[in-house]
C-alpha cells in the first residue's frame, strides 16, 4: 500500500508537469504539425480550388421544396391551420397597434413618449424623447415611423415572451441550458440577412415574414440574459428561502426573478435594439415603414431621401436605448415618494388628454405645412461633394480614388490570395488558428463550417466575402485599438468619445450605408467602409474598458520602478488586457461580417449579392445556399477568434 502511494505521489507531479509543459508549448507544437501536414499535402493532394466532386447541388431539392410550398400554401393543413393562423395573428396584431398609434395622433404618441421617459428617467430624457418624435414629424416621416413602431411593438413583445420562456427553462435546468447554449451561440454570430430567407420560404414577402424574422433575431439576447440572471441568483438568498419552506414556484417568484431584474431589463434593452435593427433590414422582404424608405432610396442612390428616413431610425434607437437603460439603472435605488401607480396614472392621463386636445383642434395628424423636406438640399450637398471631393482633389485624391486604391491594393490581393490557396491548405490554416486560440471542439466546428461552404458550392464567393471581412477587421482593429488606448490614457478623450460611441452603437446597420454611398459610391470598398464604421464603437469601448481594468497597484509598482509611459503600455497594460483585446477582435469580426453581407445592397457582391438576388428574384435556392454559407462563415470566424479557457494540470 505504501509503495503504491509513493508511486502515485511520484507520477502525479510528472504528469502535471508534462501537461503544463505541453500547454506552454502548445502553439509551437501546433505550428510544427501544421507545417508537416502542409508539406505532405503539397505532395499528395496538390493545389486547386474546391473540387467539384465534393460539392452537393442543392438547386434541384430546394427548388422542389419551394415549388411544393407555393403549390400547397393555400391547401395543405400545415399552412391552413398553423402557419396561416400565425400569419393572420401577426397581421392583425401589427394592424391593431398601428391603428392605436394613428388614433392617438402625433400629440398623443409624442406625449406618451415624453411622459414615459419622464417617469422612468427624468425630465432631461423626456425632453429628448419629445424632440425626437417632433423631429420625425418635421421630416415628413410620421406615418412610416408609426409603421415601424407598430411592427416593432409586436415583434418585441413576442421576442420578450419567447426569450423569457427559453431563458426560464435554461435558468432552471442544467440540461436545457447545455442544449440551448450552442444554439444561442450560433444565432448570435449569424448576420441579420441570414434570417430573412427561411421565413420568406414559408410566409412569403410581407409583414408576417418581417415580424417573425425579427422575433427570431431579437429573442436570443433575452433568452441568454434571463438564463444568466436566474443561474447567478445569490445562493445565500436562495438557501434562506428554501430554509423557510418556500416551494420551487415561490422561490422563483419571490427570489430568483426579483434578483434577476437587472439582467431581465438588460435583455429587454438588447431585444429592443436588435428588433429595431432587424425591422429596418426586413424592409427587403416587405416590412414597410422607415426601412422601406431607406431601402428604396438606396436602390435609386437617392441619398437625401435615405437620410430623411435614416434620421428618424437613429432617433428612435437613441430614445428607446436611453429609456430602457435608465429603467435598468434605477433598479435598487431609493423608490420615489408616493404610490407607484400614481406616476403611471399621470402618463395615461397626459397621453389621453394630449390626443383629445389635438383631435378637438382638428389636427390629429401632423400637418403637411409643418414639414421640412431635407432630401433636395442633401442631394445638392452630395452633388457638391461628388464634384469636389469624389475625385480630383489635389495631392490626397478624392474619396472615389481612395475606394479604388483600397480595392486595387488591398481587397483584390487578399481575395486573389485566398482563392489561390489550395482548399485543403485553407482548411488547415483555419484548424491551426482555432487550435491555437481554442480547443479541439472549436477547431472541429470551425473546420466543418468552412468545409460546408465548399460542399454548398459557393467556395469562391465565400472567399470574396472573407477577403472583405479580413480587410475590414484589419482597419477596424488598427483604428479601434489606437483610439481605445488613447481614451484609456486620457479622461478628456474618453469623455469626448462617450456620446459619440453611444450614438453609433445604437444606430441600426442599414443606416451606415447612407453616408458611405454619398461619399464613396457603390462597390466592395464602400461596403467595407460601412462595416468598419459599424464595428469601431464596440472595439473602441471594449479596448478602453480592458485597459482601464488593469490593476492600479500593478501600474503604480511599474511606475515606481521607473517605467516610462510607453514601457507601461507595452510591458504591463497590453499583456494584462489581452483577454479584453481578444474579445474586441472577436466582436470586430462578427460585426464587420454583418455589414459586409448587407453591403451586397450597395455593390459589395459575393454572398451578400446572392442573398439580395435570391430575395429580389424569388430564387430561393440561390438565396438559401448563400444564407447558409454566410452562417457557416460567421460560425468559423467566431470560433477562430473566440478565446476558449483551456484546462491545465489535473483538469487537463
Amino acid at each position: 500500500m505504501t509503495a503504491t502511494v509513493t508511486t502515485a505521489r511520484t507520477a502525479g507531479p510528472d504528469a502535471s508537469t508534462t501537461a503544463s509543459s505541453f500547454a506552454r508549448h502548445r502553439t509551437g507544437v501546433v505550428l510544427v504539425g501544421a507545417l508537416a501536414l502542409l508539406i505532405l499535402g503539397a505532395f499528395l493532394i496538390g493545389g486547386g480550388t474546391w473540387p467539384a466532386s465534393l460539392t452537393v447541388d442543392l438547386t434541384g431539392p430546394l427548388g422542389d421544396v419551394s415549388d411544393w410550398i407555393i403549390d400547397n400554401r393555400d391547401t395543405h393543413p400545415l399552412f391552413l391551420y398553423f402557419f396561416g393562423h400565425l400569419s393572420n395573428a401577426v397581421v392583425l396584431s401589427v394592424r391593431g397597434v398601428y391603428l392605436v398609434l394613428l388614433a392617438a395622433g402625433w400629440a398623443g404618441v409624442t406625449a406618451a413618449a415624453g411622459l414615459i421617459a419622464w417617469r422612468v428617467a427624468g425630465i432631461r430624457l423626456a425632453l429628448t424623447a419629445v424632440a425626437a418624435f417632433i423631429l420625425c414629424a418635421l421630416l415628413g416621416m410620421w406615418v412610416p415611423t408609426m409603421q415601424t413602431l407598430a411592427l416593432m411593438g409586436v415583434a418585441v413583445l413576442a421576442s420578450v415572451i419567447l426569450g423569457a420562456l427559453l431563458g426560464l427553462a435554461a435558468g432552471l435546468s442544467d440540461r436545457v441550458f447545455r442544449s440551448l447554449r450552442p444554439v444561442l451561440d450560433t444565432m448570435q454570430v449569424m448576420p441579420a440577412f441570414a434570417y430573412l430567407l427561411p421565413v420568406v420560404l414559408v410566409f412569403g414577402i410581407g409583414v408576417p415574414a418581417a415580424v417573425l424574422a425579427t422575433v427570431i433575431y431579437a429573442a436570443p439576447p433575452m433568452a441568454r440574459l434571463t438564463a444568466l440572471g436566474l443561474r447567478d441568483a445569490d445562493a445565500g438568498v436562495m438557501e434562506a428561502a428554501a430554509s423557510l419552506g418556500a416551494t420551487g414556484r415561490q422561490r422563483l417568484l419571490t427570489a430568483r426573478l426579483p434578483l434577476a431584474r437587472k439582467e431581465l431589463l438588460l435583455g429587454l434593452n438588447q431585444t429592443i435594439m436588435m428588433a429595431l435593427s432587424m425591422a429596418v433590414i426586413a424592409s427587403v422582404i416587405g416590412a414597410g415603414g422607415l426601412g422601406d424608405r431607406v431601402y428604396q432610396a438606396l436602390a435609386s442612390v437617392d441619398v437625401g431621401a435615405a437620410l430623411a428616413a435614416g434620421i428618424p431610425i437613429v432617433l428612435l434607437a437613441v430614445v428607446l436605448d436611453r429609456v430602457t437603460a435608465a429603467a435598468g439603472n434605477r433598479i435598487g435605488t431609493a423608490p420615489q415618494a408616493g404610490p407607484a401607480w400614481s406616476g403611471w396614472a399621470v402618463v395615461v392621463a397626459g397621453t389621453v388628454g394630449a390626443a383629445v386636445v389635438a383631435r378637438l383642434a382638428s389636427k390629429p395628424t401632423w400637418p403637411d405645412a409643418w414639414t421640412a423636406g431635407i432630401a433636395e438640399p442633401v442631394n445638392e450637398a452630395v452633388g457638391w461633394m461628388t464634384d469636389h471631393l469624389y475625385s480630383g482633389v489635389p495631392v490626397i485624391g478624392g474619396t472615389a480614388d481612395w475606394a479604388a486604391h483600397f480595392t486595387t491594393w488591398i481587397l483584390d490581393p487578399v481575395r486573389d490570395g485566398l482563392q489561390w490557396l489550395p482548399w485543403w491548405a485553407l482548411l488547415l490554416l483555419v484548424a491551426v488558428l482555432a487550435m491555437v486560440i481554442g480547443t479541439w471542439r472549436t477547431t472541429l466546428t470551425a473546420v466543418l463550417a468552412m468545409a460546408a461552404i465548399g460542399v454548398l458550392g459557393v467556395w469562391d464567393p465565400a472567399l470574396n466575402t472573407l477577403s472583405q471581412v479580413l480587410a475590414g477587421v484589419a482597419v477596424t482593429l488598427v483604428i479601434g485599438f489606437a483610439v481605445g488606448i488613447a481614451a484609456s490614457r486620457s479622461e478628456r478623450v474618453e469623455r469626448l468619445l462617450r456620446p459619440v460611441l453611444d450614438v453609433f452603437q445604437t444606430m441600426p446597420q442599414f443606416v451606415y450605408l447612407i453616408p458611405v454611398v454619398a461619399l464613396f459610391g457603390v462597390g466592395r470598398a464602400p461596403a467595407v467602409v460601412a462595416a468598419v464604421i459599424y464595428a469601431l464603437p464596440a472595439v473602441v469601448r471594449i479596448t478602453t474598458q480592458g485597459m482601464n481594468s488593469v490593476d492600479p497597484v500593478v501600474m503604480e509598482s511599474s511606475r515606481s520602478l521607473g517605467a516610462t509611459g510607453m514601457q507601461q503600455l507595452r510591458k504591463v497594460q497590453l499583456p494584462l488586457a489581452r483577454p479584453a483585446l481578444l474579445l474586441a477582435v472577436n466582436q470586430g469580426v462578427v460585426l464587420v461580417l454583418a455589414v459586409v453581407v448587407i453591403g451586397g445592397l450597395v455593390g459589395g457582391g459575393a454572398l451578400g449579392y446572392d442573398v439580395v438576388f435570391g430575395l429580389a428574384q424569388g430564387d430561393l435556392a440561390t438565396g438559401l445556399v448563400a444564407g447558409a454559407a454566410i452562417v457557416c462563415l460567421g460560425l468559423m470566424l467566431d470560433r477562430v477568434t473566440q478565446p476558449t479557457q483551456r484546462r491545465t494540470g489535473k483538469g487537463a
